[in-house]
């Protein structure tokens, strides 16, 4: 056993651990983290179980109203036997009433023995799946600790070469206009026939500038609203 294995069974004692089989979240677990040949069994051996409690609990329910009707059949033909009523037929009733009765308080001795044990072994098995649930979930939270990690030093070093392409072009960009801003200032309007330029840099510096303003007025607006507010 791992120590991991040995950590979680230790976590297990005294812990009351519901079937887990039955719990909808357990089933869900297994839609991220796959589950593994070992757990379809013990799935399987549990959902046998479980089915076999029900059959044998539903059974001796029946059981119990069988014995009912032959005891009162017993107490019917007694009745008869007493009032010296008696023939062949009651005699071979009480009989086969009697014969039955042994057979089905046999049977329900062996089924109550049966369904001593089955919890036992339900406890085992569940406890056997907690373990192995445990396992599995330990396994893929390491794994995707792994990934996370990976994930955020990329997206770290995608930020710092982010932010170290913004400068790129903020400054490239400066430099366009300081040398727009020279050609225009010679040949005029022209300069973006002349260089065969995409976009004005006095243009887009302008529109920039512009929606600067614009956010800003709205800024002092929604300022200027929550104070009136508060009055």
């Amino acid at each position: 056993m791992s120590y991991s294995a040995e950590k979680f069974n230790d976590a297990l004692k005294n812990k009351k651990i519901p079937v887990l089989t039955l719990d909808n979240k357990w089933h869900q677990l297994f839609t991220q983290a796959g589950a593994t040949k070992e757990i379809k069994l013990l799935e399987k051996h549990m959902n046998d179980l479980l089915k076999k409690q029900g059959k044998l609990t539903n059974e001796e329910k029946d059981l119990k109203k069988i014995k009912a009707n032959l005891m009162a059949d017993i107490m019917s033909s007694m009745e008869i036997i007493e009032k010296g009523e008696t023939n062949k037929k009651t005699d071979h009733k009480l009989d086969d009433n009697k014969r039955l009765i042994n057979e089905v308080n046999e049977k329900m001795s062996k089924n109550e023995d049966e369904l001593l044990e089955i919890p036992k072994k339900i406890d085992e098995v569940n406890r056997e799946l907690m373990l192995r649930t445990m396992e599995v979930c330990y396994t893929k939270l390491q794994d995707n600790t792994v990934g996370i990690e990976n994930i955020a030093k990329w997206i770290k070093d995608i930020r710092i070469e982010l932010k170290k392409n913004i400068i790129r072009r903020q400054e490239q960009e400066q430099n366009n206009y300081e040398l727009y801003s020279y050609m225009h200032d010679i040949f005029g309007a022209e300069v973006i026939n002349i260089f065969d330029m995409r976009y004005n840099p006095m243009k887009k510096r302008e529109e920039e500038e512009a929606i600067r303003k614009e956010n800003e007025i709205r800024k002092n607006q929604k300022e200027a609203e929550a104070e009136e507010k508060k009055v």
